[in-house]
């Protein structure tokens, strides 16, 4: 079914370029495709938890695009979420970059960990963006893959209680460069990288 992707995104998704992804992430990706595909062709819902330390830039990014590629490459059934080993606050940068990128965010409170409502579709309902511990009720107890997005996480949490499944999918914190004048650059370069390997992923589930 398609669902309206807002325009602006779905130029964007369609920009995406996979000859930028190297063969061994390649590998890495379809292994987690596999799962995803397996889950659908059996009439499975698929829960994918994206895990990093802090859950405020790469597994929202992650979980925010997987959930809306997911949705151009009109598969049912995927649910996306995210979550950190601690957590902070969605960090406002992350929010920016995805709004340049075609995405309608809302705020739907204020504080020191805000909750967003960030939306891809017409007829979809929104992500619900905050930053939580990966284990948080919010997200599913069990029977998810845990996509980890960082090295740190993925080698302090060894356990991801309740996941079917864990894969490892690290990318460079685009922490590195805040308050510099490259910040804007730099988020939006991963995003994109975020971007291009979760379509690469989706785009090779064959249902």
């Amino acid at each position: 079914m398609n669902y309206h992707i807002f325009p602006t995104l779905q130029t964007t998704i369609e920009s995406l370029d996979f000859n930028d992804i190297n063969q061994d992430r390649k590998t890495n990706l379809i292994n987690l495709g596999k799962f995803i595909q397996r889950k659908l062709v059996s009439d499975q819902i698929v829960n994918l938890n994206f895990i990093c330390t802090h859950n405020s830039r790469r597994s929202h990014l992650a979980q925010i695009w997987a959930q809306a590629v997911a949705c151009y490459c009109n598969l049912d059934n995927v649910f996306c979420y995210s979550g950190g080993t601690e957590a902070t606050a969605l960090f406002p940068a992350t929010a920016n970059v995805l709004v340049e990128s075609g995405f309608e965010i809302d705020h739907l409170s204020q504080g020191n960990n805000p909750i967003y409502m960030i939306k891809f579709a017409d007829l979809l309902p929104p992500v619900i963006g905050f930053s939580k511990t990966y284990d948080h009720r919010f997200n599913p107890q069990s029977g998810f893959a845990a996509v980890m997005t960082c090295s740190h996480a993925d080698e302090n949490c060894p356990v991801v209680t309740g996941a079917e499944m864990r894969f490892s999918l690290p990318f460079e914190d685009p922490k590195a460069y805040d308050g510099t004048a490259i910040q804007s650059e730099k988020y939006l370069e991963r995003s994109l990288q975020i971007a291009t390997e979760m379509l690469f992923i989706f785009k090779n589930v064959k249902v």
